[in-house]
């Protein structure tokens, strides 16, 4: 069995799903961040530092994930092309969608903010299904904490929980939008997710008798 991506029988499939997915990731960011009535966790965090330094979304985002990945050294985590792309893509798409967001009325009729807000967390559910199932290696989060959860032996929710509460909260202190999109996403993606990644997840060719199983639904 080889595990060099490019060799994989499923190499075109597994390579346009994780482009697709950091897509409609990015996408799914600017809905949140546009409806301002909450962003995800790490974005309420990237608003707070947009508030302080200036920057723009996109290159707070792309700083926050360089940060994170210093945190994988003492973990032992090692980055897979999915995680490259991830910072890369994600990065690069936010601040231009988020100038096209900017075209929507200002400020939004709420029935329009909460339709963005449903449309932003089905999006990520998806889009997290996309690029988690390509099997192309974890973004710079997800490594965050499933290398806390390999080092320590916590179980991934309270690991994942910890770390999002923890970025909310300084976030919000800085000044980030904490609200009912935050609420509404923290609730509905895990199960959104469990539905989808199995569905979607590329099978990966393993020894004979051992059974394929579908990576584990984390975010971004």
């Amino acid at each position: 069995m080889t595990t060099d991506p490019a060799r994989h029988p499923h190499a075109v499939r597994r390579g346009v799903q994780l482009l697709g997915g950091l897509v409609l990731y990015a996408a799914s960011i600017v809905m949140l961040v546009r409806a301002e009535l909450g962003s995800m966790p790490w974005d309420v965090l990237s608003q707070g530092v947009v508030r302080v330094t200036g920057w723009s979304f996109g290159t707070v985002t792309v700083a926050l994930s360089f940060l994170v990945f210093a945190c994988w050294v003492p973990l032992r985590q090692r980055p897979g092309i999915g995680t490259v792309a991830n910072v890369v893509v994600i990065g690069a798409l936010l601040d231009p969608f988020l100038a096209l967001a900017a075209h929507l009325p200002d400020p939004l009729p709420l029935p329009l903010a909460v339709g963005l807000v449903v449309l932003g967390v089905v999006t990520n559910a998806l889009a997290t299904s996309l690029y988690v199932g390509a099997r192309l290696g974890p973004g710079p989060r997800d490594g965050l904490m499933t290398g806390i959860v390999a080092r320590t032996g916590w179980p991934l929710r309270l690991v994942r929980g910890s770390i999002e509460v923890v970025v909310v909260a300084v976030g919000w202190a800085l000044g980030g939008v904490l609200g009912f999109g935050t609420l509404a996403y923290a609730l509905a993606i895990g199960p959104l997710v469990q539905v989808l990644l199995p569905r979607l997840t590329v099978p990966v060719p393993r020894p004979s008798g051992t059974p394929d199983v579908p990576a584990e639904p984390v975010a971004r």
